[in-house]
């Protein structure tokens, strides 16, 4: 139910719920959702909050208004995820190779050292590390830091298996507007070596990601380390658009 007292407004409290009805199934993709009448009466709210959550919702391509028949989830959904390589390893994705994540690291607000390279450096951000593979072959590793005030309680949110991109846009309401990366040819040891299955000699490409959001540039900083032994890797970052 909505919480009146809560000083996050109904109608993004309303859409949440919908949001969570519509990732659990309750709503299936193509299925029309109640309408903004009886949405109003469940929930006790005017039906304006009710249209609210809904152009929310439509807003973020989640549902579609036809006229004269009502609100439907919309079909096939699509999303650029540039926290996994669902949108950087383009000649995999493309061939429907399937992208599995785990947690290396939970994540954690903590400080960060000195690295000067780091915009979170000498200051607090959460922090976590993950691994991916595909084909069961370990291929990515990324460290990733965010914003303390931007992402607050993020660590209340379980990561597993879940883009990053879904979950920023889905709870924090906010998407990428740009940023840049950097290149280079490195080596790994220890923990990180293990996890991707390389030896020290074998060269790996390490990127290091700075993503910009309206409310504060660098709000997303992340250090990736690639296997490019049997992969190749290609990325466009730019504006936040959906692949199709």
């Amino acid at each position: 139910m909505l919480n009146s007292k809560s000083p996050i407004p109904l109608y993004h409290q309303l859409a949440d719920i919908l949001l969570a009805k519509i990732r659990s199934g309750k709503y299936p993709s193509g299925s029309r959702i109640p309408s903004e009448n009886s949405l109003s009466v469940r929930y006790g709210i005017g039906r304006p909050t009710a249209r609210q959550a809904t152009d929310l919702l439509v807003r973020k391509r989640i549902l579609i208004r036809k006229r004269g028949s009502g609100t439907f989830v919309c079909k096939d959904q699509k999303e650029v995820d540039l926290f996994s390589l669902a949108g950087t390893l383009s000649s995999f994705h493309k061939k429907g190779i399937l992208v599995y994540t785990s947690i290396l690291q939970k994540i954690k607000l903590k400080s960060i050292g000195g690295d000067p390279e780091n915009p979170f450096a000498n200051k607090k951000a959460y922090f976590f590390s993950r691994l991916s593979r595909v084909e069961k072959v370990p291929v990515l590793i990324e460290d990733i830091y965010l914003h303390e005030t931007l992402f607050a309680k993020i660590d209340r949110i379980d990561l597993s298996g879940r883009s990053l991109s879904q979950i920023v846009d889905e709870n924090f309401y906010m998407r990428p507007l740009g940023g840049k990366q950097n290149f280079r040819i490195g080596y790994l040891t220890g923990k990180k070596a293990q996890c991707l299955h390389v030896a020290p000699d074998i060269p790996i490409l390490t990127v290091k990601r700075f993503l910009h959001f309206e409310q504060a540039k660098n709000a997303v900083y992340s250090e990736l380390y690639c296997r490019t032994d049997k992969f190749v890797f290609s990325q466009t970052l730019g504006e936040y658009a959906d692949e199709r």
